[in-house]
């Protein structure tokens, strides 16, 4: 009998990379450690900005279901996502360095990705991936 592999394969644009499977983001997240290790400080330690990020999220999907662009189902599960933010969990899950190249790209993916996953996870496909919930077709969508 084979051991279950503790690694998820994601891909991108780049390339394929390999993810543990009990991390909620993605391969975005993972590039942008690999491509900004500038502190070494995660963006966690910064609790009210993870629920900033989650309350925004939570309301464009909201408001993104109103105009008829996001199932209701989707909706749903990105909420409650949301919602673990806001209460608190999977804050260890924003990894990216809170200093970084761009516009706060990184931030926005790492969230992107952690509410997708928890998104996915709740609707039975899993951590990670990008279905059902897409991290950019449904969590930043618009």
């Amino acid at each position: 009998m084979s051991t279950p592999n503790p690694n998820r394969i994601e891909h991108d644009l780049i390339g394929e990379r390999e993810l543990p499977n009990d991390v909620y983001y993605g391969v975005h997240t993972l590039r942008a450690l690999e491509n900004f290790p500038i502190t070494g400080t995660a963006i966690s330690i910064y609790p009210d900005l993870v629920r900033a990020l989650a309350s925004i999220k939570k309301a464009a999907a909201l408001a993104n279901r109103d105009l008829g662009l996001l199932s209701e189902a989707h909706c749903q599960a990105i909420g409650a996502a949301c919602d673990e933010l806001l209460a608190g969990r999977l804050h260890e899950q924003f990894v990216v360095d809170v200093i970084q190249g761009g516009a706060g790209t990184s931030t926005n993916m790492n969230a992107n990705e952690v509410i997708a996953g928890a998104a996915n996870e709740a609707l039975g496909s899993g951590r990670g991936g990008k279905s059902p919930v897409h991290p950019n077709d449904a969590v930043n969508l618009g």
